[in-house]
């Protein structure tokens, strides 16, 4: 039997620059940043004081059926991702409850928010200071208060925790699933929200940059803390034609790895590896991809292993590899599912959204990477990348739904 070709036919992402596709690809491919002085706590004492937060978010816009004060703004970020994206897919949820439908999400620290208020809480009074409230937000997967808000009942919900790679983990289960025909529809994606810990973790071991994210460049220091939440739209191009649905492109291939080598530092031989597994798995040779939407921390180490990783499977006849996390922020286990949604805006508008921030392109990097201002480009696929702590690697390939 051969496998399903699988669609993807709605965007929704949750984001420092836009909530929804409109606001977000506006945002995306002019260039505008997300960064700004940080509200989620006070930063005294801390020597950098800005990150990437979603502004403006309101939990009850977005929830139906579970209680704002006891959903955790992870939770409630997913919520609102899935709503935008079935919305721009054609669909509500209602529409898919006698529908084989899968939730996966992808996640760093689920409800990292949540885990500063507990270590307060209990620090002042013990376990019994514990507010109930804190602790019903802390508990529940993502993919399951999804399904209840929603109503899915009987969706099958799956968390994928793993790190910073977890939302194209999630994204590349979806595209599994729907082809071996144990689902026709899957909402993929990762969500993560800002936290104090996770702020301060980064702070201590120097990874923060000073004043801003510069990936791949020669001054670049480290990276921007973010938060968010992207959810993709996946189904069976065949469930997606026979409905009348716009399809925005096509997930063709998917693979992940791990090779535990280094807690931090990803190893380019893996990294590598992972690429030429998710075009295999595609039946694409290098030369089909026209652009790569990286992971780009912004960090010394990990751009020069990453540019390295890609340069040993694409020679010397690199494609453009563009950054989104300077605009972003790092959303941690929402972040390469911010990438898949800017690669498949970039698809769509075949048009390069720029690395900004960037001066000066570090010649151990030796990409180009759109820097300072898009450009329209000839896109048929574009490779979006994802890794994580541990050696946790995901790449996914998104390409137009006619090739």
């Amino acid at each position: 039997m051969s496998a399903r070709r699988v669609a993807v036919t709605g965007l929704g992402p949750v984001s420092p620059i836009g909530t929804g596709r409109a606001a977000f690809a506006e945002a995306l491919l002019a260039g505008r940043g997300g960064l700004r002085p940080v509200t989620a706590f006070d930063t005294t004492g801390f020597q950098i004081h800005h990150g990437c937060e979603v502004q403006d978010f309101d939990p009850e816009t977005w929830l139906e059926r579970l209680d704002p004060a006891e959903t955790g703004r992870a939770a409630a970020f997913a919520i609102a991702a899935a709503r935008l994206a079935l919305a721009d897919a054609g669909l509500d949820p209602a529409d898919l409850r006698d529908e084989a439908v899968l939730i996966a999400l992808g996640t760093s620290d689920t409800e990292a928010r949540e885990e500063d208020r507990l270590a307060v809480e209990s620090a002042v009074a013990g376990p019994s200071g514990i507010e109930a409230a804190t602790a019903l937000r802390y508990t529940g997967g993502l993919a399951v208060q999804v399904a209840r808000d929603l109503a899915l009942s009987s969706a099958e919900p799956l968390d994928v925790a793993a790190a910073c790679a977890a939302g194209n983990h999630a994204i590349a289960y979806g595209l599994d699933a729907i082809r071996l025909g144990h689902a026709d529809i899957a909402l993929c994606g990762g969500a993560d929200s800002f936290s104090r810990r996770m702020f301060a973790s980064f702070h201590r071991v120097g990874t923060l940059a000073p004043d801003a994210c510069r990936p791949f460049d020669t001054d670049r220091a480290g990276t921007v803390v973010g938060e968010g939440a992207g959810v993709l739209v996946l189904e069976a191009l065949d469930h997606a034609e026979a409905r009348g649905a716009r399809v925005i492109g096509e997930l063709i291939g998917a693979a992940s790895n791990c090779d535990g080598l280094h807690p931090v530092a990803p190893d380019s031989a893996s990294v590598a590896e992972c690429i030429r597994l998710a075009l295999k798995d595609a039946g694409l040779e290098p030369s089909d991809v026209d652009a790569i939407c990286a992971h780009g921390t912004g960090t010394p180490v990990n751009d020069v292993n990453e540019a390295r990783s890609i340069r040993s499977v694409f020679g010397e006849s690199l494609p453009p590899v563009v950054a989104v996390k300077p605009m972003l922020g790092h959303a941690m286990g929402a972040s390469s599912a911010l990438g898949a949604i800017a690669a498949a805006v970039a698809l769509d508008a075949q048009f390069l959204p720029p690395t900004v921030n960037h001066r000066r392109t570090d010649p151990a990097c030796g990409v180009d990477c759109v820097p300072g201002t898009g450009r329209a480009a000839k896109l048929r696929v574009v490779e979006n990348h994802g890794f994580g702590f541990g050696g946790s690697n995901a790449v996914v390939l998104i390409g137009q739904a006619e090739r």
